[in-house]
């Protein structure tokens, strides 16, 4: 039988352990509440002499907890409470603690004697053998003094208590549920402002200068590179560079209406992007761009990838002479694409990562445009598929940094594309 929830976890054990007292001041039963294994979860409540004599031996001790245990699950099974006489011969009560289905454990009453009649008439709580106490006089003669009652006041008992049990469930189940659903009202709160948010931040003219977000200064330097290898060298470099800026600024503009692509178009647009950047740097950048074919025709929003690489390019590559390597990969799962954007460079701090996805990292220049283009890539993601998607971005200072951009494979109908 499976345990989801534990018993503290429905019921307040300190409410119990006074209900459980006065129920046994009352009655006159003992009582104790225990877990599915039999395990007390509350003090005792007018334990017999009987019964404290017998738990002091650790090996009868455990009998009693797996006879309760037993009387707990059989409870369990009936739905009801059961009655059954215990490894010491006593009867003893066990009243089920249910919750949706699922046994979480039991409230033990009873420590008594009843007609031997009557006896007969009840199982044994673990097998058909009782404790033999021949050899500990004082557990027999403590035995003896065992209160006597009879069978249909330890049925009213126990259908008493299975009455109060069921009210503390159902009172604090009411109360878990509607915690639980304060708790989601508040996320679709969150939820709707996080839309509300986006659809602001995506009017057209905030979407066309996104689209635009080629900044200055890379125009400035892919002009002056293309200048120099017109002057130093022959044409084919220079048409190879010309070909690939032309295709990025097509991919651009002709993206005005519809800002929706595939994973194949975005990583083109990468690709360009890249070997332009190679051209510029030489052999101080090193890259590699890798899909899977079958994560080719997967959908993805317009512009998703090239602000990570961009950035890539600014942190990890041009600040060292060396240079560095950026790595770009779209491999296929089961519900989608896995994005992952790598680089060598010097690593980037929780707290400036933190800033820059809620956008709140202030920056001057090309950085702060960079910064833009990633937290609105990560808001876009987050509106078009859910709060659960978005940007992974796992640093380390010195040890580089890889981005992980999870895309499904459902429809983006119905979120603005």
């Amino acid at each position: 039988m499976r345990v989801l929830l534990k018993i503290n976890d429905v019921i307040d054990v300190e409410v119990l352990q006074k209900i459980q007292d006065s129920f046994s001041d009352a009655t006159g039963l003992a009582a104790v509440t225990v877990d599915y294994k039999g395990n007390p979860v509350t003090k005792y409540s007018n334990f017999s002499e009987f019964c404290n004599c017998v738990r002091k031996d650790s090996n009868n001790r455990d009998l009693c907890y797996q006879s309760d245990a037993h009387g707990g699950i059989e409870s369990a099974r009936s739905g009801k409470p059961a009655i059954y006489i215990c490894h010491g011969g006593l009867v003893d009560v066990a009243v089920p603690i249910m919750v949706k289905g699922n046994y979480l454990g039991a409230i033990m009453a009873g420590q008594v004697k009843i007609p031997e009649d009557e006896m007969k008439k009840l199982p044994y709580g673990t097998s058909h053998e009782l404790t033999d106490f021949t050899k500990h006089p004082e557990v027999l003669e403590s035995y003896d003094k065992a209160w006597k009652t009879t069978l249909t006041q330890v049925k009213s008992a126990a259908d008493l208590l299975y009455t109060i049990a069921n009210y503390l469930v159902e009172k604090q189940m009411i109360h878990i549920m509607q915690e639980e659903l304060h708790n989601k009202n508040i996320e679709l709160m969150e939820e709707v402002k996080l839309r509300s948010e986006v659809e602001a931040s995506l009017k057209e003219a905030d979407l066309k200068a996104l689209q635009a977000q080629i900044n200055p200064h890379f125009l400035f330097n892919v002009l002056n590179t293309i200048g120099r290898l017109a002057l130093l060298e022959g044409a084919d470099k220079t048409q190879e560079m010309i070909y690939a800026f032309s295709d990025m600024m097509r991919y651009t503009l002709k993206k005005e209406k519809n800002n929706v692509v595939t994973l194949k178009e975005e990583m083109e647009h990468v690709q360009n992007y890249l070997s332009i950047q190679k051209m510029r740097l030489g052999n101080r950048l090193n890259y590699s761009v890798q899909i899977d074919e079958m994560a080719e025709d997967i959908l993805c929003p317009f512009m998703t990838v090239q602000p990570f690489v961009e950035n890539a390019i600014i942190h990890a590559v041009e600040p060292n002479a060396k240079g560095g390597r950026v790595e770009i990969t779209a491999d296929i799962q089961k519900d989608g694409a896995l994005l992952k954007i790598i680089d060598d460079g010097k690593g980037i701090s929780r707290d400036r990562i933190h800033k820059i996805l809620d956008g709140t990292y202030e920056a001057d220049g090309r950085e702060k445009n960079t910064g833009i283009g990633i937290n609105n890539a990560n808001k876009r993601l987050m509106y078009y598929y859910g709060v659960d998607y978005g940007v992974e971005i796992q640093s380390e200072m010195e040890q580089g940094t890889e981005i992980t951009i999870r895309i499904p494979r459902k429809s983006l109908v119905g979120r603005g594309l």
